[in-house]
């Protein structure tokens, strides 16, 4: 279905789906928040007056009352606390740093990071770290539950998940509930798979860490990858 074979209430949604937020208009953007217009307008419609009357600018927009914006002739209550509400959210956002990521520079900065979540289970569970080019975090998540050697940890699942991030390295993990710290055959033969499919995708795997409580294990510090 086309965009434009919708009803116009319906076609930001869809443009915004379709093309990417970067190409939905300010008044797009606006219609997206109501949701609907009134009996003569478009949603889209009614979004263009209201940012007429402020010149175009959401500074201005952001300064009118809810009793301002309930003065356009289809903005109720909920409509108008709407506008204003992610009128609200920008401005907070506008406020804020930018989270630095954490960077990671030893295996031991990966065990930090990632032995709260591993270190007390009874299950096992696989772990990926997805990196940029400067070893910072970009995400982090459990890809499996219930060991390597039932998962075989689907290695379409990690890179997929990589270049849903943009990352360009990757490191993972798994814990040993019983507390050993020995790699098995099977963490070796995964480790080798993801170390192979990472080259051709030119995605570098910089470790795989084995956690057992407080300790770990190092396939990089240990000269196996």
């Amino acid at each position: 279905m086309s965009i434009k074979s919708l009803a116009e209430d319906d076609r930001p949604r869809e443009k915004f789906l379709l093309k990417g937020k970067a190409s939905v208009s300010d008044s797009e953007l606006l219609a997206i928040i109501m949701g609907s217009g009134n009996r003569d307008e478009s949603a889209v419609e009614l979004a263009r007056r209201i940012l007429n009357s402020v010149e175009n600018n959401w500074h201005r927009l952001s300064q009118l009352s809810i009793k301002d914006l309930m003065k356009f002739k289809g903005v109720g209550e909920a409509k108008a606390i709407s506008i204003a509400t992610a009128l609200e959210i920008g401005n907070r956002k506008s406020q804020q740093e930018v989270l630095e990521r954490h960077q990671i520079s030893s295996s031991k900065d990966v065990f930090e990071v990632l032995q709260p979540h591993l270190s007390d289970l009874s299950t096992e569970e696989f772990w990926a770290v997805f990196l940029n080019h400067q070893n910072k975090i970009l995400y982090k998540t459990c890809l499996f539950r219930g060991g390597i050697a039932s998962s075989v940890a689907d290695v379409r699942v990690i890179f997929k998940t990589a270049l849903e991030h943009f990352s360009t390295r990757i490191i993972v993990a798994h814990n040993h509930p019983a507390g050993s710290l020995k790699p098995s055959s099977e963490d070796i033969n995964i480790t080798k798979k993801i170390d192979e499919a990472g080259k051709l995708l030119e995605i570098e795997l910089l470790d795989h860490i084995i956690i057992a409580q407080n300790k770990f294990y190092s396939f990089k510090e240990e000269g196996i990858l």
